[in-house]
């Protein structure tokens, strides 16, 4: 068991937060990462363990575009503040890790200027892809490279080259034995070199006891990259996606089939397959934006809490601000925040009390971070499941209909359960519980040990509740569900895919393909928002191709 089994990850995009100019103007620091200072003791206070920061090395603008990976921006500040930032991290049990942007660079990289000045003659040539002195570019360098994304501001490193590979690797080494970090977040896993990344993950090993190697990867076989040998862990897109869609369209079957595939994939181990789960980040909008009925917060978060894998809160979500994607800019995205403006919010805001709660429950609950999964009942509006750990089964149950809505489940062999969010104690009966789920709501069930005992005391957190609830409109192909109280009979523990399913109101296969759709899509849109201006034309020619093998040819295209 690893600290990063167990974490609760905190996401930081640090330029935004802390107000810094788009445009690096390389003058004295401002000491603006100090200001965050005050945000770790919140970050704690919400149950959040570890810290995603980044990008924070020297750079021209947005922070990808690194200029100098020994130098801290002069916008945040010095190295030696980044060195306090992440001690009083470490003070309060907070790990930290950091954005390793190593596919490509910017141009007033060091390596980069010497090829400007020395062209043929300079040692770093081969630093970078496909190098062409016979070509040009927009900056009138006089010769050709090949860029990241289409953004010859970004030149893509050779990292066949065994000098670079070594570079990186020193580079990993230096924030180590100078910052102390505990892990790093590989920019844009998904177009780096394989031998590259393994080459990195050894260097994970020798540095420290458990440090940690994520990486970006919107769309695929995520067991291509999550392996002994390669990383630890990666950015679950697909789990994203269905999040948000599968409330605003009352579809659970997108979010169990999501989950189940994916649980698959790591050979249906709880250790199998521990991926990066959120529900949104720089790069994409706010899930309070997102949400059709704002109401959904409750739901979508108890599932990132308890679903497997590793859940991670972007800045100010908790307090569910909203953030838009605009044509031309993310701005809207990384927002400068202050947080005074949110001092007494645990209390006072039901968003972040929510959340707060859901870390609580998190830490103090072992199944939710090394329990087996198994679906317990399945319909488009109502969905349970249950994770098993030392022989004790935590419930979960989320209910995205406006009404309430009562379900038997089965359970571990405990006497009585009690609701972590709502403090109510049901009675075991034949193995089952009864309960009843509020609208747009849930509850984790936690079984009350003999003598009245619990892993932790509930405070009750009431459902979030939207000033004005979307209407509730039924997915394509759903019917009307007559009554409100359903049985389900226990699923085998060996075979989730076995569990009781919902009259087929949404057919779990269509259901299943719609998903796949959906992400592919939405990958295409992510990827070619990273290139450049998306154009409504541009939007509209993907959402018109719903065929599967032909998004998969159009994502593997931009590789």
């Amino acid at each position: 068991m690893a600290w990063y089994d167990e974490a609760i990850f905190y996401h930081i995009y640090p330029l935004g937060l802390t107000g810094a100019p788009k445009q690096n103007p390389y003058g004295e620091p401002v000491h603006r990462l100090n200001t965050v200072l005050p945000w770790i003791s919140h970050i704690k206070n919400i149950g959040c363990t570890a810290i995603y920061i980044g990008p924070l090395f020297e750079s021209v603008g947005h922070g990808y575009e690194t200029t100098d990976y020994k130098k801290l921006d002069g916008r945040l500040g010095t190295n030696e503040d980044l060195a306090n930032f992440v001690k009083e991290c470490h003070a309060q049990g907070i790990r930290v890790i950091l954005d390793g942007v190593f596919n490509h660079t910017g141009r007033d990289f060091f390596a980069f200027r010497d090829i400007q000045k020395n062209r043929e003659n300079s040692p770093y040539r081969d630093w970078y892809c496909n190098i062409n002195f016979w070509g040009n570019n927009e900056y009138n360098d006089g010769f050709s490279y090949e860029n990241w994304g289409g953004y010859n501001l970004l030149a893509k490193l050779n990292q066949n080259n065994p000098a670079v590979r070594d570079y990186i690797c020193d580079v990993i080494r230096f924030w180590v034995s100078e910052f102390d970090i505990d892990g790093i977040r590989l920019d844009a896993a998904d177009v780096l070199n394989f031998e590259y990344m393994q080459t990195l993950r050894r260097v994970a090993n020798e540095v420290k006891e458990d440090f940690w190697l994520m990486g970006e990867v919107i769309h695929g076989d995520y067991t291509r990259w999550v392996n002994e040998g390669t990383l630890h862990s990666v950015t679950n897109y697909h789990l994203h996606k269905a999040l948000y869609s599968g409330h605003n369209d009352h579809n659970y079957f997108e979010i169990a089939h999501t989950v189940k595939r994916l649980y698959e994939m790591g050979g249906c181990r709880p250790d199998g397959l521990k991926l990066y789960n959120f529900v949104d980040n720089h790069d994409v909008e706010r899930i309070y934006t997102k949400l059709s009925n704002k109401a959904h917060f409750t739901p979508v978060h108890i599932l990132l809490y308890t679903l497997p894998g590793v859940p991670s809160i972007y800045y100010g979500s908790e307090f569910a601000i909203e953030g838009r994607k605009e044509k031309f800019s993310d701005d809207s995205l990384r927002p400068a925040l202050s947080l005074s403006d949110y001092a007494d919010a645990v209390n006072g805001n039901p968003h972040t009390r929510l959340i707060a709660a859901l870390g609580r429950i998190r830490r103090t609950t072992p199944a939710l971070s090394y329990g087996s999964y198994r679906e317990l009942l399945l319909k488009n509006r109502q969905y349970a499941f249950s994770r098993n750990h030392n022989r004790t089964d935590v419930l979960v149950t989320v209910n995205n209909d406006d009404s309430d809505y009562v379900m038997t489940l089965p359970c571990g062999n405990a006497g009585e359960y009690i609701g972590a969010l709502s403090g109510e104690r049901v009675s075991v009966t034949d193995g089952h519980i009864t309960v009843n789920i509020r609208a747009n709501a849930g509850d984790i069930w936690l079984p009350v040990q003999e003598g009245g005992e619990t892993t932790l005391s509930p405070e009750p957190v009431l459902p979030v509740t939207a000033k004005e609830p979307a209407p509730s409109v039924p997915a394509q192909g759903e019917a009307p569900e007559a009554g409100q109280d359903d049985t389900a009979s226990p699923a085998p523990a060996q075979s989730p895919a076995d569990a009781p399913q919902a009259p087929e109101t949404a057919p779990q296969d269509e259901a299943f393909e719609r998903g796949k759709i959906a992400g592919l899509q939405e990958a295409i849109l992510a990827i070619m928002e990273k290139k450049g201006p998306v154009t409504d034309r541009m939007r509209q020619d993907v959402y018109d191709n719903t065929h599967h093998d032909s998004l998969v040819n159009w994502v593997k295209s931009f590789y």
